[in-house]
């Protein structure tokens, strides 16, 4: 750490975002002060693709997954997670 950086009690949102917008923190802080964090329950982004695959096999995965009651592409999705991480 640089300097210590002393935060203020605020009087209400504005005053504080108005110290925040004031405040340069790289006079405060080092690369080396961070350490990295796992936020588990963000649900990752997610991105529409377009994929052409056979009927049949558009069938097959609509029955497994009325099989298992959820939704096909949610088992599409579970199915290509497995093939990508068994050969990572």
């Amino acid at each position: 750490m640089k300097k210590k950086l002393n935060i203020p009690k605020f009087k209400n949102e504005n005053a504080e975002r108005d110290f925040w917008d004031e405040i340069d923190l790289s006079e405060h802080f080092d690369s080396k002060d961070f350490t990295s964090v796992s936020l588990p329950d963000l649900k990752p982004s997610s991105s529409a693709i377009s994929v052409r695959i056979p009927g049949y096999l558009l069938v097959r995965l609509k029955e497994k997954a009325h099989e298992l009651n959820i939704p096909y592409q949610t088992l599409m999705k579970q199915y290509i997670a497995e093939g990508v991480l068994a050969h990572h």
